[in-house]
């Protein structure tokens, strides 16, 4: 189907940050298949896993133990502080059992109609209940009706939720993403987070965080909540890069949260089979076994200050944004015509909310590759902007 507006290309083989097409060309790829292979393509351990597991076992589903989901399941409840994971197939999925988990919960609360805030410019899917959940208007258009009970806020407006607070006794949760990924890179101000972990404290919410573009490591931290110490949440949601372009999807629960899913409320077929499981365990060994978490921190500061350098004064350059390896470089127009132009200098990029230059480098990315997109993409935009 006619779903994807795709570019003129198309890649046979990737190694590390690069990725090769039908004729040769190689192309950088600083967008990593939009945050997902963060440990960039064919990494040698998520493929030895891989080739590993397909010869001894792809599938049995969920009616049996699997231990290697048991020990995905340790390993990610021990790196996030979470205590209970349910397994999916995508973000969008492991968004839905959050919602669902959400909604559980209010009924045994006695609430008839649960409601959750979700704030504007949010992205969490594209199911009908994510894309309901999402905060752009375009997203929803000519799928209505939408799924109910959702109010929404301001992102990084903490007056507002207080005011909802105030006025709304149906809400039983708050999803929010740590840093807006696709609303182009916003980066919310610094207590945030901590302040609705005591707003839900207070008011007996569930704090859902939506981790599947920030997570495993993107952020310069397993998860990116952990840049504040007293920020964890309820429920935390991870996909993307968790599995390097295997697909999967986990739902991570604590306290009185972790309990409320039951058997027969919820469930996935191929959710957390031998195959993902092995490419997530191999993910999460690399990313420790590199040191891929300070890697992060000290890549995206290479990119804030090289971009700051070459193009943070021109007329046209509104904001040059980054949380670890999200960044957002935001210009004064719509600019989606930068990213052919990167194409054709061998670049993969993206732009989101039109006017926001989108990277998501690998965690592996090299200082010299980091300092070859930093020039070809501020030639791009300088001129772009005096075109």
């Amino acid at each position: 189907m006619d779903t994807y507006r795709r570019q003129a290309v198309t890649f046979t083989q990737g190694e590390g940050v690069w990725l090769t097409d039908t004729n040769g060309k190689r192309y950088l790829d600083a967008i990593s298949g939009i945050a997902v292979c963060g440990l960039g393509h064919a990494h040698p351990k998520v493929s030895e896993a891989l080739c590993r597991q397909a010869s001894t076992l792809l599938h049995t589903s969920n009616l049996y133990q699997i231990d290697l989901q048991t020990r995905l399941a340790e390993r990610l409840c021990a790196i996030s502080g979470m205590e209970k994971v349910f397994f999916g197939n995508s973000g969008a999925e492991a968004n839905e059992a959050a919602i669902k988990l959400a909604r559980l919960y209010g009924h045994h609360q006695g609430i008839d109609k649960p409601a959750i805030v979700v704030m504007e410019n949010s992205f969490h899917g594209r199911t009908l209940a994510t894309l309901s959940a999402t905060g752009n208007r375009s997203v929803q258009a000519g799928f209505e009706p939408l799924v109910q009970g959702f109010v929404r806020a301001p992102y990084n407006d903490l007056e507002a939720l207080r005011n909802i607070a105030s006025n709304n006794s149906n809400v039983v949760a708050i999803l929010v993403e740590p840093v807006q990924g696709e609303g182009g890179i916003n980066i919310p101000d610094t207590g945030y987070l901590n302040s609705i972990r005591e707003l839900c404290d207070e008011h007996g919410w569930l704090m859902m965080l939506d981790e599947i573009q920030t997570g495993m490591g993107r952020s310069g931290y397993w998860l990116a909540w952990q840049a504040e110490a007293d920020a964890r949440p309820d429920v935390v949601t991870l996909a993307k890069s968790l599995g390097n372009g295997v697909p999967i999807g986990a739902c991570l629960a604590r306290g009185i949260a972790a309990d409320v899913l039951q058997p027969g409320t919820h469930g996935s077929t191929f959710g957390g089979n031998p195959l993902a499981c092995s490419a997530a365990l191999a993910v999460i060994d690399t990313i420790e076994s590199e040191n891929l978490l300070s890697r992060a921190t000290v890549l995206g500061n290479t990119f804030q200050h090289g971009f700051r350098e070459r193009i943070g004064e021109l007329s046209g350059v509104m904001a040059i944004r980054n949380h670890g390896l999200l960044i957002g470089i935001e210009l004064d127009r719509p600019c989606a015509e930068l990213v052919a132009q990167a194409l054709d200098k061998g670049l993969l990029i993206n732009v989101t909310a039109e006017k926001v230059v989108r990277l998501l480098p690998p965690l592996i990315t090299t200082d010299e590759q980091a300092h070859s997109v930093i020039a070809t993409l501020s030639e791009l935009i300088e001129a772009f902007l005096q075109a």
